[in-house]
């Protein structure tokens, strides 16, 4: 009878060892699968996040294409200029806005074609770098960072040798940026310089005017030898609603008008934007930056699309 009982135990056991193994392994499952629906829903939904997205870039397009077809001069006054709000669509909220990205200083404009630095150029960038209230020690470096050569340029400028001292350690680009945050990687560059910085410059792919209907206050500054931060301002004042119609207008200005400006280095119009198009769907959040060019008859060619904070 003992035997009996103590078999039954045994069995007791088995089948409670079992049943737990079995709820363990169901509930491991119903977990896995869970997490696996949860994935898929939020693939989903940061798929429908950056569809619209681009609807937004797409609608910011058409507003570019619209502007050139009507008119020449771009300035902060045309509806292209104007910040959309976040609007509800379809049970997601989406907004942006367009910036002039020739309102800025083009980084890339320090060297020509051939890589050889613009002594012009690399002027104007020293008088926006004071302009925003910093040093301009790094400059050397930044041409150094932009030209293919391996000479290091007198007094402060930085090759490989200064690089590769780094932690950790890397070589200069020796080409074009492609991004302002590149910027950061030049020797004597801070992060406080950088974001003094940011605001007034870019980096496009080719040589570029200054527009000088959307240009900000210490670009206007760095454009003109001597221009004071009053001179500049009442130079945005007098854009006044539709902006300097014609360069010469400009060179007009009582601010200007005995001073040396480059003329073929400005303009009224711009060809490079970056459209900024914000969205949020369910619990994702997409911030698309589309650099955009606009052709002269008024085709948009997307550049680049990067994604991150506005």
């Amino acid at each position: 009878m003992k035997r009996q009982w103590r078999q039954a135990g045994v069995a007791l056991l088995t089948a409670l060892l079992v049943t737990s193994v079995a709820a363990v392994v169901a509930a491991a499952m119903a977990q896995r699968q869970h997490i696996d629906i949860r994935r898929s829903t939020n693939v989903m939904e940061l798929d429908q996040a950056w569809l619209f997205a681009l609807g937004v870039e797409s609608w910011a397009k058409q507003l570019l294409a619209r502007d050139r077809r009507e008119n020449t001069i771009d300035h902060p006054k045309e509806p292209w200029a104007t910040l959309l709000p976040p609007i509800d669509v379809e049970g997601a909220k989406v907004g942006g806005f367009i910036e002039d990205m020739q309102g800025r200083f083009n980084l890339n404009n320090l060297v020509d074609a051939s890589g050889a630095a613009v002594p012009a150029q690399i002027e104007r960038f020293r008088r926006l770098v004071h302009a925003v209230g910093q040093e301009d020690r790094f400059v050397d470096a930044l041409v150094d960072w932009l030209d293919p050569d391996s000479e290091t340029r007198f007094p402060d400028g930085a090759e490989d040798s200064a690089y590769l001292e780094m932690t950790p350690p890397y070589r200069p680009a020796n080409s074009p940026m492609v991004h302002p945050s590149e910027l950061l990687l030049v020797s004597g560059v801070t992060p406080e310089i950088y974001q003094a910085l940011i605001p007034h410059i870019s980096t496009l792919s080719e040589k570029s005017a200054i527009n000088i209907n959307t240009a900000t206050m210490p670009v206007l500054m760095a454009l003109v030898d001597g221009l004071s931060e009053t001179d500049a301002e009442q130079l945005v004042t007098d854009r006044g609603d539709e902006g300097y119609q014609t360069i010469q207008d400009f060179m007009a200005h009582p601010a200007i008008a005995q001073r040396q400006v480059q003329i073929s280095d400005i303009a009224v119009s711009s060809s490079y934007f970056m459209i900024n198009s914000n969205v949020r769907y369910e619990r994702n959040q997409i911030n698309l930056h589309s650099l955009v060019a606009r052709t002269q008859s008024a085709q948009l060619i997307i550049v680049s699309r990067n994604q991150g904070s506005f």
